[in-house]
């Protein structure tokens, strides 16, 4: 990848924070003190000044001053819009887009079209095992988002949607909606969905709790908790678990529990996903 700097000699920024990434898999933090067609000289916090070959550079990104802590760099939530399944009221911006696989055979790709609406498409892919198409597993996940008071509640309003290609059913789903209560890196969303199929809506509506807490440059904290009640029976499922960013990438992990109140066994069911970001920075 070739990095185009203006032709103008010894130009310098001296507000700005960047992330450098060089070839060798270095990556530096700092002000650019001075550039050229050839070098860029950065001024980082524990190196002092340094100076970079341009041909040695494969991307400089700029880094918001609120994402440094204790002089390093808190990488950015590649899949803030979700928990691990679980929408919250924040919504994708315009351009910024992600895939995400959980347990190799669950893929999702998601796009913000706008700053307040988005849309994931899902898949498994059959085919690979059949050879055709037909009978192929599909989801559908518009969202609408819409901030009230920013970077403090957000609300969020959307559907799950699932079908099979080719099949004759009319799909089934889930219809939501959702306040977030903090901001990307800390929040609490509460949501209620009714579920439908065959053009028909559920009688009980789903309740959903979820939280997401940053405990660290590149760690979260995540529980995403479903619950169902009727006079007679109590239906849940709760989970702990966490996120790791790896640069442009998250690591989901964790485990989901199934509880009724006639359930005999308890049992755990693990959760393992990967989330990289497809849209690149603009600077």
């Amino acid at each position: 990848m070739t990095i185009k700097l203006r032709a103008q000699e010894n130009t310098s920024d001296t507000t700005t924070i960047y992330r450098i990434e060089t070839n060798d898999g270095n990556e530096y933090i700092g002000i650019i003190t001075s550039r050229n067609a050839e070098n860029i000289v950065l001024k980082t916090i524990r190196l002092g000044e340094i100076t970079l070959r341009v041909v040695d550079i494969i991307r400089i990104e700029t880094v918001l001053k609120d994402r440094i802590k204790n002089n390093l760099l808190w990488f950015d939530n590649v899949q803030a819009t979700r928990y691990f399944f679980q929408p919250n009221g924040y919504g994708l911006k315009k351009g910024e887009a992600y895939y995400q696989n959980i347990w190799v055979v669950f893929n999702q790709v998601s796009y913000g079209f706008t700053d307040h609406f988005s849309l994931g498409i899902g898949t498994i892919p059959t085919f690979l095992f059949s050879g055709s198409a037909e009978g192929l597993p599909f989801w559908l996940t518009p969202k609408l988002s819409m901030p009230l008071v920013d970077d403090r509640v957000n609300i969020g309003v959307g559907v799950f949607y699932a079908n099979i290609l080719g099949g004759d059913t009319e799909g089934t789903g889930i219809a939501y909606a959702l306040s977030t209560f903090g901001n990307r890196d800390k929040n609490l969303t509460i949501g209620i969905g009714y579920g439908f199929s065959g053009g028909e809506l559920g009688q009980l509506p789903a309740i959903t709790f979820s939280t997401m807490i940053r405990t660290g440059q590149r760690g979260y904290f995540i529980s995403e908790n479903y619950f169902i009640t009727s006079a007679s029976e109590t239906v849940a499922l709760v989970s702990l678990g966490g996120r790791r960013i790896i640069k442009r990438a998250g690591l989901d992990f964790g485990l989901f529990v199934p509880y009724s109140s006639d359930q005999t066994i308890f049992f755990a069911i693990p959760w393992l996903g990967l989330t990289f970001r497809l849209d690149k920075k603009k600077n």
